[in-house]
């Protein structure tokens, strides 16, 4: 196994093959489906694909891949019952997270009335052409599901151009394709992905799939000394409130892992159970350090406090 790694999207890019002469070739195609997302679906871009949907006041025929991201996005709405919704972009800039992240000051003035999502039933999206209808007064952020989607595509794309086995993570979202090396892709588990390596955690393998760690401790900020993060109950329009600082979900795709690791912890107390009931392998992680495993997750090599 051999890999790379660099910045983008304002966060770290890995990629493994695991045939050192596929490396170069690996990199360019995840570097060009990188910027493909990028241009597609960041609210930080003002020529991007959704801004100009954002910004646009009336149906849209949208790009195939922002029409992929959307779609992607409302299933997750769907499955998890409006816990991970896209239309949650009044209520994140409403709380402060209305720049790319390095630029958010880490505190501000008192925040005003909570702004509620307007909720991803009304969101509505054509088979051909893809037309685009947003409620009035609302923005999609893509932020919960495209850095997995973009995982996904990206592991994808480097496998049928290298023919190898592929891992890429984006900022911690992890996709695999192709064959795994014999004792599997080696992953270190943490809240934070960028943390140093003796940081508690876990050693974990995957060998298919994805997986994906959402926490409240990476970006965290503040509004007149009330500590904020970026994973917003859409209900309240404020950030969730959860026993858990950290889920880490394995599942068939990056963007499965991602949506339930994302809503585990929107669920708060109801997280476990529910993590349960999907039959997901599951690591969470409460503010005291205490950790639970659910459904197979390995429980070796923990090192979490």
């Amino acid at each position: 196994m051999i890999s790379a790694s660099w910045r983008a999207l304002g966060t770290s890019v890995v990629v493994a093959v695991t045939d050192g002469t596929a490396l170069e070739r690996a990199r360019e195609v995840v570097s060009a489906e990188i910027d493909a997302l990028d241009l597609a679906c960041s609210r930080f871009r003002q020529d991007s694909d959704v801004s100009r949907l954002n910004a646009a006041g009336v149906p849209v025929v949208v790009t195939p891949l922002l029409a992929d991201a959307i779609r992607v996005a409302l299933r997750a709405a769907r499955l998890t019952d409006g816990d991970v919704d896209p239309t949650v972009g009044p209520c994140v800039m409403a709380i402060g997270y209305d720049a790319d992240f390095a630029a958010v000051p880490s505190d501000g003035p008192r925040l005003g009335r909570p702004v509620r999502a307007v909720g991803w039933r009304a969101v509505t999206i054509g088979d051909d052409p893809p037309l685009v209808t947003l409620p009035e007064g609302t923005t999609l952020d893509l932020g919960a599901t495209a850095k997995a989607l973009g995982s996904d595509r990206a592991a994808a794309a480097a496998h049928s151009a290298c023919g190898c086995g592929i891992l890429v993570s984006l900022g911690g979202d992890v996709a695999v394709a192709g064959s795994a090396p014999s004792a599997g892709w080696p992953i270190r588990v943490v809240d934070d992905h960028a943390s140093a390596a003796e940081t508690p955690g876990q050693r974990i393998a995957l060998h298919s799939g994805g997986l994906a760690t959402s926490s409240s401790t990476v970006r965290q900020w503040r509004r007149d000394r009330v500590p904020m993060h970026h994973i917003v109950d859409p209900r309240t329009g404020r950030p969730a409130i959860s026993p858990y600082r950290t889920v880490s979900v394995a599942a068939a795709t990056c963007v499965d892992a991602n949506t339930a690791s994302t809503a585990a912890l929107v669920r708060g107390a109801g997280a476990a159970d529910w993590l349960e009931s999907m039959r997901l392998p599951a690591r969470l992680v409460t503010h005291a350090g205490e950790v639970l495993h659910l459904n197979r997750w390995p429980v070796a090599a923990e090192m979490a406090a």
